[in-house]
């Protein structure tokens, strides 16, 4: 066992982990914060997209103690402040852009990190930037036009694939 710190959606927290303790485990079993969904076990899928220190990573592929020290933000942080969708949030509703929900958060997740990084991406950016995330029941097509509303851009445009 080892001690493990970190600051989780705000909040500082430390608790005592085994070593072989994946983050996304952590996240789930431990702290309890169960939007960050185990999708493939392997990093294929994306459902378990958090940030680390304001990076995007697939807390499947991340041992717990690997984030000692640092800032975790998961999907139940991303609301505002007063409880309300933020603005990538409600994109996904106002959108349609999840059915069963399953990848939502990792979407989510990934979008915030997409946006933080290309304020304004194109259509194009928003689909290579989310290849490393499947989803099983949108097509994607209102993903991305969510992420691009979300940016504050004309989704009008936007051709179903």
């Amino acid at each position: 066992m080892a001690s493990v710190a970190m600051v989780v959606n705000g909040k500082s927290i430390t608790r005592e982990v085994e070593g072989r303790t994946l983050l996304v485990d952590f996240l789930r079993d431990d702290l309890r914060l169960t939007g960050t969904h185990v999708g493939c076990d392997t990093s294929q899928c994306g459902a378990c997209v958090v940030h680390v220190n304001g990076q995007s990573v697939k807390a499947c592929a991340m041992f717990a103690i690997e984030a000692d020290g640092a800032e975790v933000a998961t999907i139940e942080g991303q609301a505002n402040k007063d409880g309300s969708l933020n603005v990538i949030q409600q994109a996904f509703q106002d959108h349609h852009s999840l059915q069963c929900g399953f990848c939502t958060p990792g979407m989510v997740m990934t979008a915030a990190a997409l946006l933080k990084e290309n304020p304004k991406p194109t259509e194009a950016e928003v689909r290579s930037y989310l290849e490393g995330n499947i989803c099983r029941c949108t097509g994607y097509h209102n993903i991305v036009k969510a992420i691009m509303a979300a940016s504050g851009q004309d989704v009008t445009a936007i051709a179903a694939e």
